[in-house]
C-alpha cells in the first residue's frame, strides 16, 4: 500500500488506464485483466465515447474524495503541529536567542506555522494531483473516438500487475501513484 493510503478516505487510491482503438478489443481485454487479477467488477471499467459519464468510471468515489479531504487535512494537519513542536523543542534546547527570550509567542509561531503548513499538505493530497495526466488522457482519447480500460487498484501490487497487463496487450496505458 502506498503512503498516501494512510492519509486518504479511498478504497482505491491507485488508477490505470489503457486507451484501445476498438471498444470490441478493450472489453475482452478487460475481461482477460479482470481475470487475471481476480478483481471485482468493478474494479475494471470500460469507457467508451458513448458513456455519458465517463467521470464515474474514472474517479467512482465521491465519497471516498470528501472523505479523503476531512482525513487528509486532519492527520496532516496533526502532523504538522506535531512538528512544529519538535522544532520549537530544539531550536529552545539549541539556545536561539529568540525563542529563549519569547518562549510563548515563538511557540505560537512555530507550531502554528506547523499546522498551516499540515493542512496545506493536505489540501495538496486532496488535489489528486497524480490524478489529472490520467483524466486528461482518457477524455482526450474519448474524444478522439477511441475507448479506455480503467483498473482501480487496491494496493501498489494489483497497480503494477494491471499497468503491465495492459501494457503487453498493446495499450497507451497512464497511472495514478
Amino acid at each position: 500500500m502506498d503512503i498516501l493510503s494512510s492519509v486518504t478516505g479511498e478504497k482505491s487510491d491507485s488508477k490505470v488506464a489503457a486507451v484501445f482503438d476498438s471498444e470490441r478489443e478493450a472489453r475482452a481485454i478487460a475481461r482477460q485483466v479482470q481475470h487475471m487479477l481476480g478483481a471485482q467488477p468493478a474494479q475494471v471499467q470500460v469507457i467508451t465515447p458513448q458513456d455519458t459519464r465517463p467521470g464515474r468510471k474514472m474517479e467512482p468515489e465521491g465519497r471516498g474524495i470528501f472523505r479523503t479531504i476531512i482525513v487528509a487535512h486532519y492527520k496532516l494537519g496533526l502532523i504538522g503541529l506535531g512538528l512544529g513542536v519538535l522544532l520549537f523543542a530544539v531550536l529552545y534546547a539549541v539556545g536561539l536567542e529568540a525563542v529563549v527570550l519569547s518562549p510563548g509567542l515563538a511557540a505560537a509561531l512555530i507550531i502554528g506555522y506547523g499546522g498551516v503548513f499540515g493542512l496545506m499538505a493536505g489540501g495538496l493530497v486532496s488535489l489528486r494531483p497524480d490524478h489529472s495526466p490520467y483524466v486528461a488522457k482518457v477524455r482526450t482519447a474519448l474524444k478522439e473516438g477511441r475507448c479506455a480500460v480503467v483498473v482501480h487498484a487496491f494496493d501498489d501490487s494489483e497497480r503494477d500487475r494491471a499497468h503491465e497487463m495492459l501494457s503487453a496487450h498493446g495499450g497507451e496505458t497512464i497511472r495514478t501513484l
